[in-house]
């Protein structure tokens, strides 16, 4: 398959075209989503928009497709379509509503897509902007955390290019030797650490919302926020190059660096190390997507080592962030547990910031309903069975959540 520059798997490369790309993004009002309008917005010669699509968040769409003139904008939640379509009318622009219409608008001839949906609601889409033989830019987790051997199966079959838009994968993406993986002797992501790097048990099982969502580095999502905080986003970043860089799990490593300066590593047997580094801003690996196989100027800050005078590391304190054993155990288990993972995971988080469970309920009730992963059901064989897992799953975890009391 042509997975990332068609290196990994096999398969066909992107040509190198400077002519006027077509863009859809799916998630288009999230952060990857602005952040892809931005730069997008300062370069308007080079791309031709086909369609923006987002959950909920129609005042912000409408805005979106006002400046950018996509020719159509799809909101998921039909409740919002009157809104979308009053918002939009004489400017032009198709609108339609539904997931089925944003799957719709994932399958549209376009040269590149970016996957930015959060959570499972972004599969359906992605894998239908998949089955059509385009470069996805990949920032959903859950396509590959959920759906992993199924999803790359389709990229296979469609030939498919799949580019890493995470800060992690796609610094690995830019320093991994992927035609000679044998010489590779471990790949290390870099984790922030998040909010409560510091913080002790006593001091997280107080933990608000509010402060759990304050990353210290990144301006991201509540919900990615809240991985970030309780390290189950670098879990999930695990399972996800497991399947991205097939080098085998031994060979993957996490490490904790606060700065956010080094974005992940690649070790090889001769002793080197290979790095990217830059300043936290997620347009750097937008962009590096965006432009691909070129690259493009961005308005980051750029990087002064000199200003910054150090960078520290530290390994994961487990017994804090258990969230990143966890993950790492449902891709050793395999099969579904994964998939009942990320859905387990999802509830938890949600019932965390609508303030019905504490936030070391987060991982605890994740961890129960893992434990009973395989009793959940069989290994999904398809879509519809991950499918089915995910919604078993998600039974189990709201369950759980309301013996909490909350």
């Amino acid at each position: 398959m042509a997975l990332i520059a068609a290196a990994v798997h096999g398969g066909p490369a992107e040509a190198d075209s400077e002519g006027v790309k077509t863009v859809t993004i799916l998630g288009s009002t999230g952060s990857i989503g602005c952040s892809t309008l931005d730069l997008i917005g300062r370069e308007r010669s080079r791309f031709d928009l086909v369609a923006l699509t987002a959950h909920r968040n129609v005042k912000m769409l409408i805005e979106q497709a006002r400046e950018h003139r996509p020719h159509l904008a799809v909101v998921a939640d039909p409740a919002c379509y009157a809104e979308l379509k009053a918002g939009l009318s004489g400017t032009g622009i198709e609108t339609a509503a539904g997931p089925e219409a944003v799957a719709a608008a994932a399958a549209l001839p376009a040269d590149w897509v970016m996957a930015a949906i959060v959570g499972a609601a972004g599969l359906a889409p992605t894998l239908a902007a998949v089955k059509r033989g385009t470069c996805v830019a990949l920032a959903n987790k859950e396509c590959l955390v959920s759906a992993g051997p199924l999803f790359l199966d389709e990229v296979s079959r469609s030939g498919t290019t799949l580019l890493p838009v995470d800060s992690e994968h796609n610094a690995i993406f830019q320093v991994l030797d992927a035609n000679r993986l044998e010489s590779v002797e471990q790949i290390v992501l870099t984790a922030s650490g998040g909010p409560f790097r510091t913080w002790s048990l006593e001091e997280m099982a107080r933990a608000t919302p509010a402060q759990a969502v304050a990353h210290p580095r990144w301006d991201m999502g509540a919900k990615i926020s809240v991985d970030s905080a309780t390290l189950m986003n670098k879990g999930l970043e695990l399972i996800e190059a497991h399947y991205l860089f097939p080098v085998g799990e031994e060979r993957l490593d996490v490490v904790i660096h606060p700065e956010s300066i080094v974005h992940s590593m690649v070790a090889y047997i001769d002793g080197s190390v290979l790095a990217q580094l830059g300043m936290p801003d997620m347009r750097t690996p937008i962009a590096h997507a965006l432009a691909w196989p070129r690259r493009m100027s961005t308005p980051s800050a750029r990087l002064d080592l000199a200003q910054i005078g150090q960078l520290t590391f530290e390994a994961p304190d487990l017994k804090r962030f258990p969230a990143l054993a966890l993950a790492r155990e449902a891709l050793r288990i395999g099969g579904g547990a994964p998939t009942v993972l990320n859905a387990a995971n999802e509830v938890t988080v949600a019932a965390f910031l609508a303030g019905r469970i504490g936030f070391p309920d987060i991982v605890a009730i994740t961890d129960t309903v893992l434990e009973h992963a395989e009793a959940l059901g069989a290994p999904p064989a398809g879509l519809a069975d991950v499918y089915e897992l995910d919604r078993i799953a998600r039974i189990r975890a709201e369950e759980m959540v309301q013996r909490c009391g909350c």
